[in-house]
């Protein structure tokens, strides 16, 4: 039985600067796509790679005193090497200088020649070089790019044009004939609107200086952007070079791109195929842009493009991965901040997911798993297939995450480190294999240490299989919280707020301070408060015969993971107090800030059994 296959591209960048998270927000949803297929079974390709001949490439090389093919040399690699610490797998990064493309690129243009679609001429009007376009004076009355704020200028060239105005009724007709070709749905009504008022010709060429691909039929004259660029689509899966490769995987399944290039996607690359004779691609998906205010867009030519080296190094590539495709729908835009990716990071990565993944590690380590019926995901699994479908990762992660939330609230209620239930942890256990397999294009790094915890394959045949019982081990801290301070520096101000408040205490007799009965315990397990939002619940060992539950106002200042199995001092004599509902046996003993804003528990300096009494 033949399998199915997918096939999606990205853009291919402008190699004029490094890559940004513009272009790593494209690149990751690509990645996320064909992650998803693959997990489906299907044979995937994925293409990305650098679109070099342009004036900028050929600009930016002046200034750095290199050929525009040593420029290229050097600055390709950066895409790639970025691309990897981003967990992105490509089938092949091609570059329009590649030998196998430049064939086809001048293959494509004679035969478009030779049908009389492409004629000589004069073409004067403004031009973007950041965009590498010219615009209409409807599209820019001030002059101005409306993608870059920069003034246009007026070009004027021999070139050679491509009758772009002779197929505005096949274009109305492809649109009517496959609804999605043009998604997501609410930039359709646009396109199709200009497409009604009339079509003009294209330039496709300008003079030869030395970079770029002849024309076939005029050596004078190097392809310009779109029968150059374009056309890697086709050459990128062998359209000469491997025939077999081609006809496994084109059409292509989906071309993923920024908002601002839908219109040569959406009209010029299928007007091209239609003069060429090729197949015309599935759908053209345009997302959004990723904002610094609310109409600024991040990249390289505004100057302000987020450098993608420190934002790995500071949250990490999965954390990245996960904020770009939570925060809002894949095809609207969005506005970007670090301090919006650490919220999710600590709050949904590190809280709700890392949380649970320590605490059911932890427990079926030390109490085994049994086999019982598992808890239903069946609901969850077809509504995230649905999502992915519809390329809304957004609604597919939310979904995930509401599961998620349903097991945080099942062990909670079942409290297995109270009853040591094997069956509930095996449910647990089979859950967390439900999601993490679900997870894995989005967070790839994190779900494979899952997967190596509680023993399971990250696969289609995986997800519909109950989880194998086997030795599972204590999971390490999958995210750790991201904090403007280090503990270090926490400790510091704790220390120097204990030696304020020790000068303003009042004094106290012997016999009330030995009244206190001080004990080290132990951390087995923390919980969120469900009726408080500073408070957590914990589950500590002070050398008796069942723990004791201690609620704590730490949520502020410690993730839940990184209390567990920690020791502290605690105040073991205190009456019972009932805590917004739930009882508090006991009190942790801490070091405060005059203003509250740090605190830092205090624990034993060395390693001292449970229960052991502080003197």
């Amino acid at each position: 039985m033949t399998r199915k296959k997918f096939y999606v591209t990205t853009p291919i960048y402008y190699p004029s600067g490094k890559p940004h998270i513009g272009s790593a927000y494209t690149t990751l949803a690509a990645d996320i796509l064909a992650r998803w297929h693959k997990l489906l079974e299907e044979d995937i390709f994925f293409l990305t790679g650098t679109d070099e001949h342009t004036k900028k490439v050929v600009k930016v090389a002046k200034n750095e005193g290199k050929t525009p093919k040593e420029y290229t040399d050097y600055i390709t690699p950066i895409f790639q090497s970025a691309w990897k610490k981003l967990d992105i797998q490509y089938n092949r990064f091609i570059r329009t200088s590649d030998e196998d493309h430049k064939k086809l690129v001048r293959y494509v243009l004679e035969k478009v020649y030779k049908k009389g679609e492409i004629y000589k001429g004069n073409y004067e009007g403004l031009y973007c070089y950041d965009c590498e376009a010219y615009y209409t004076e409807k599209d820019a009355p001030e002059k101005i790019c409306p993608i870059h704020k920069k003034s246009l200028e007026i070009l004027k060239e021999e070139t050679y044009f491509f009758r772009l105005s002779n197929y505005q009724k096949k274009l109305l007709d492809l649109y009517k004939k496959n609804p999605e070709f043009i998604s997501p749905v609410f930039r359709k009504n646009e396109i199709i609107n200009r497409v009604k008022e009339g079509l003009k010709d294209l330039s496709i060429s300008r003079k030869n200086e030395g970079w770029g691909v002849p024309l076939p039929f005029d050596e004078a004259h190097v392809a310009y952007v779109w029968f150059d660029a374009l056309t890697n689509y086709v050459s990128g899966v062998g359209m000469l070079e491997n025939k077999k490769l081609f006809s496994k995987f084109w059409p292509a399944d989906v071309h993923l791109v920024g908002k601002d290039i839908l219109w040569f996607h959406s009209v010029i690359w299928p007007a091209m195929l239609f003069a060429a004779g090729i197949e015309q691609s599935k759908k053209v998906f345009a997302h959004g842009w990723w904002l610094v205010d609310e109409d600024t867009k991040i990249g390289k030519s505004a100057g302000n493009a987020m450098d993608l080296d420190y934002l790995i190094n500071k949250f990490g590539s999965d954390s990245i991965r996960y904020f770009l495709f939570r925060s809002t729908p894949f095809g609207e835009d969005a506005i970007f901040s670090e301090k919006a990716i650490e919220d999710r990071h600590n709050n949904e990565l590190a809280n709700k997911l890392g949380n649970l993944i320590s605490r059911v590690s932890t427990l079926a380590e030390k109490y085994g798993l049994e086999k019982t019926k598992p808890i239903d995901s069946k609901k969850m699994i077809k509504k995230v297939n649905e999502h992915m479908e519809n390329l809304e990762f957004d609604k597919a992660l939310n979904e995930i995450f509401a599961f998620i939330d349903q097991c945080n609230e099942y062990i909670q209620e079942k409290k297995p480190w109270e009853t040591h239930d094997k069956k509930v942890l095996y449910q647990l256990s089979n859950a967390i294999k439900d999601f993490t397999i679900l997870l894995n294009p989005f967070i790839p790094n994190s779900t494979e240490k899952i997967s190596q915890i509680f023993n399971f394959e990250i696969s289609l045949k995986s997800l519909n299989a109950p989880l194998k019982i086997n030795k599972i081990k204590k999971a390490e801290v999958l995210f750790k919280k991201i904090e403007n301070m280090t503990l270090q520096e926490k400790i510091t101000v704790a220390k120097n707020t204990v030696q304020k408040q020790e000068q303003k205490t009042e004094s106290v007799s012997y016999e009330e301070f030995s009244k206190i009965k001080l004990k080290v315990g132990k951390i087995l397990d923390v919980q969120d408060h469900p009726k408080a939002d500073k408070l957590l619940v914990l589950t500590v060992d002070l050398g008796e015969e069942k723990p004791r539950t201690i609620v704590a106002g730490l949520k502020k200042y410690y993730p839940k993971d990184q209390l567990i199995g920690k020791k502290a001092i605690f105040v073991a004599n205190l009456a019972p107090a009932n805590l917004r509902g739930i009882e508090s046996n006991g009190m942790i003993l801490a070091a405060c800030s005059e203003d509250e804003s740090e605190v830092v528990f205090l624990a034993p300096q060395k390693e001292i059994k449970e229960g052991s009494k502080v003197m």
